[in-house]
């Protein structure tokens, strides 16, 4: 970069009033004042001439817009954890840099998730709706409103990472017995701490837990990991909470399941076609068999100016000449 000028950075999306008043300051910033997720050719139109493009999840970084980056494109600084959005390889056969946002969001998405978990089986959505929504409420009654018991239940955490890890911690203390399918299996201390059964055959793990919880990150090989065979070997009891990504479960096979009363219901803050809701889904939600949230898993204040502080050190950091802290390689996701 020609360290004579402020580095171009354009934001694919309006981030937290602090975060862009910082990169004002640093930055010769562009914001997006409208808000709203650009097109393929606006996306191509900034990266032609940009020198750090800073976009979010609801951006498709793919070949088709990479290879038409300018010269002067040395970054993309992604705002968020996962970089599934972006094609990191072609990326890097630009010499392009490509960072993200780690070990920000973990607690927040643990949070969520949490919620989910204890809001699907005591049908709290549904409890406070029918006060809200103008339905005449009997007044206590022994046998309205039954929910299932949490305490003792087991739980199955698709993915041990930070995040179900961080799950984990929360369930042990509502008295929920931890389980997990993961890639690696977690440290013996930390399995120990938090009384952890590793499986590591997921569909045995899958055929005998009360609530699965997917934790894992989306790429090419957890795609429909929950596919409708696996969906098949889940009790009817059950119940499935999924703050990942969305199409880590195939939703047209999880409705199926849930229409055919095979699963007991869903927790979902994630979905396959977002922004786009299943009708189907939206109908499940309104019978009270599944609680939908907007992919607000990680949405705290908190949280996001953390993520813009991330994005502006790998920024300054590519500026002075060195390696960004958070840069991301194929398979590094």
């Amino acid at each position: 970069m020609d360290e004579r000028r402020k580095p171009l950075v354009i934001l694919t999306r309006k981030l937290p009033e602090p975060v862009e008043d910082r990169m004002r300051e640093l930055f010769d910033t562009r914001v997006n004042e409208a808000d709203r997720p650009m097109t393929q050719p606006e996306l191509v139109a900034a990266v032609r001439e940009a020198d750090v493009l800073v976009p979010t999840v609801t951006d498709r970084i793919d070949r088709a817009v990479i290879e038409q980056a300018g010269e002067r494109l040395k970054l993309i600084a992604n705002y968020g954890n996962g970089v599934d959005n972006i094609d990191v390889e072609t990326a890097l056969s630009r010499n392009l840099y490509v960072t993200n946002t780690p070990n920000v969001l973990n607690e927040d998405t643990a949070d969520m998730t949490m919620a989910l978990i204890l809001a699907v089986p005591r049908r709290l959505v549904e409890g406070g709706t029918r006060l809200v929504a103008g339905g005449r409420w009997p007044g206590w009654s022994p046998t309205w409103m039954l929910g299932r018991r949490i305490w003792g239940k087991k739980l199955g955490i698709v993915g041990m990472g930070r995040i179900g890890t961080a799950v984990a911690r929360r369930a042990k203390a509502f008295g929920l017995e931890i389980h997990y399918h993961n890639r690696r299996r977690v440290s013996p201390k930390t399995e120990a701490a938090l009384g952890a059964t590793y499986w590591e055959s997921l569909d045995q793990m899958l055929a005998r837990m009360d609530i699965i919880s997917v934790n894992c990150p989306s790429t090419p090989a957890t795609y429909h990991l929950l596919s409708a065979r696996r969906l098949g070997l889940v009790q009817p009891h059950a119940f499935i909470v999924n703050t990942a990504r969305g199409e880590i479960i195939d939703e047209k096979a999880l409705i199926a399941a849930i229409e055919a009363e095979r699963i007991a219901g869903a927790g979902l803050d994630v979905f396959e076609e977002e922004p786009t809701v299943s009708k189907k889904l939206l109908r499940l939600a309104e019978e009270n068999r599944v609680v939908l949230l907007p992919h607000m898993g990680s949405a705290t204040l908190e949280g996001r100016i953390e993520m813009g502080e991330k994005v502006i050190i790998n920024i300054r950091t590519l500026m002075d000449g060195h390696r960004p802290p958070d840069r991301i390689l194929p398979g590094g996701h």
